[in-house]
């Protein structure tokens, strides 16, 4: 894979745009690829990411040192870490997308009309999806995955900052689909960390089908604002978990540390807790020590630091920040419906979650928080295509058309309508 760091501006065009003849051959050819060949490209890849694993970390090294370099935060750094268990997470996620049904083909309905026509509706793959990323390497793995299975073929463009980790990923997905008798071009990687390959991208309503932006916030506006392809996308990952008086003391603490801590720096860690004005004398206390004793500062309303003194003042930024740190906003709220005004106001439309003994209080939040997760008695951090199920996800969408929450197979489909008739004609 040749790569230009800083090609001129005519040679971008020409890459991109040599990247999309490409892609639509390779589209053509694997639209009704059987499910056996799918399968075997992503066992075959993960057999490869396994045994290549030193070549990955080797790659991951150079991105982690010119991180450090630039002065790149430590939580973006730990997003663009790999180390050996991710690296098996990588593989083994593979294996799981191999070992789920194909969903191309899957008959969704089908009805008869009057006349005898015969009608269904049957998945088929969207066609050919950019993907534009920043720092996670995985990602690579996980969009590439999910698209070969699904039948669609994906152009990469990851961040600069993690280029080398996400160009040898993208060689052995290559190499597996060449092995299992499928095109190369199924995977591409953008070859050049320059900026204005993107906005060529953008512009590509002849060839590309969809965009999926994963990244910060000014990633996600440059795409949405700049994009002619439909974008299938997420802002911030503002996630809330509301502890309600009548939420179990001890589950209360382990799950909001759950959800704030095991990693700060995913899209469904929790970054706002509200705390029921009922629960202050009961929950409270126990749930910050907890917090506390693993690192984590934390930002209060007046009555969340009239109770512990080791918090400083919040402020409305914070209530609509996503810290990707270990940080998070506590606020007191009016039970559950101050909870769902709190949310409704602040949040991003991702994930919140309720704790709580209550199953009428449960079943409020649930039917009347507007996300595209919403849970009960569980971490934030099952926000995940994984944890779901899917084998992997391409992204969390807060989307109202097409798709919402994590993005797997079925969700990289659309569907066609198939019409059988006997010579039927309409009248």
């Amino acid at each position: 894979m040749n790569v230009q760091t800083k090609p001129a501006a005519e040679d971008v065009v020409s890459l991109v745009a040599d990247l999309g003849r490409r892609a639509k051959a390779a589209a053509a050819a694997l639209r009704n690829a059987p499910t056996i060949a799918k399968n075997a490209a992503l066992q075959e890849a993960a057999r490869l990411i396994r045994a290549e694993k030193a070549a990955i970390l080797a790659a991951n090294a150079r991105d982690i040192e010119a991180a450090k370099a630039a002065g790149m935060t430590s939580a973006l750094q730990d997003r663009l870490l790999l180390n050996e268990a991710r690296i098996e997470a990588m593989a083994k996620g593979l294996d799981d997308i191999a070992a789920l049904p194909d969903p191309v083909g899957a008959v969704i309905e089908e009805w008869r009309r009057p006349n005898g026509l015969a009608l269904s509706r049957v998945r088929v793959p969207i066609g050919i999806i950019g993907v534009i990323y920043e720092a996670r390497p995985n990602v690579t793995a996980d969009a590439g995955a999910l698209c070969i299975k699904s039948g669609n073929v994906v152009v990469l463009r990851g961040g600069s900052d993690s280029f080398h980790s996400s160009r040898t990923i993208v060689e052995l997905l290559r190499r597996a689909l060449a092995g299992a008798g499928l095109p190369e071009d199924c995977v591409a990687l953008v070859p050049t960390t320059d900026r204005a390959a993107v906005g060529e991208m953008l512009r590509a309503m002849d060839w590309l089908d969809l965009i999926v932006p994963r990244g910060g916030r000014s990633l996600i506006d440059r795409v949405t604002e700049e994009s002619r392809v439909p974008v299938l996308r997420h802002y911030d990952g503002i996630c809330h978990v509301y502890v309600d008086r009548d939420a179990d003391v001890a589950m209360a603490r382990d799950l909001v540390a759950n959800a704030k801590m095991r990693r700060v720096s995913v899209c469904g860690a929790a970054e706002t807790l509200l705390i029921d004005r009922a629960a202050l004398h009961t929950h409270l206390k126990p749930v910050l020590e907890k917090l506390h004793e693993l690192g984590c500062e934390v930002r209060g309303d007046a009555e969340v630091r009239a109770r512990d003194p080791q918090a400083v003042a919040a402020t409305d930024k914070d209530w609509r920040t996503e810290y990707l740190e270990p940080i998070i906003s506590v606020a007191t709220v009016d039970g559950v419906a101050g909870a769902i005004e709190h949310i409704a106001r602040y949040g991003s439309q991702h994930t919140e979650s309720i704790v709580t003994d209550n199953e009428a209080t449960a079943q409020r939040f649930l039917g009347e928080v507007d996300s595209a997760i919403v849970m009960h008695n569980a971490s934030t951090q099952f926000a995940d295509g994984g944890e779901f199920g899917l084998g992997a996800e391409i992204g969390i969408s807060t989307n109202r058309m097409h798709a919402r929450g994590p993005v797997g197979l079925v969700e990289l489909t659309t569907y066609k309508n198939i019409v059988r008739g006997k010579g039927t004609l309409r009248p």
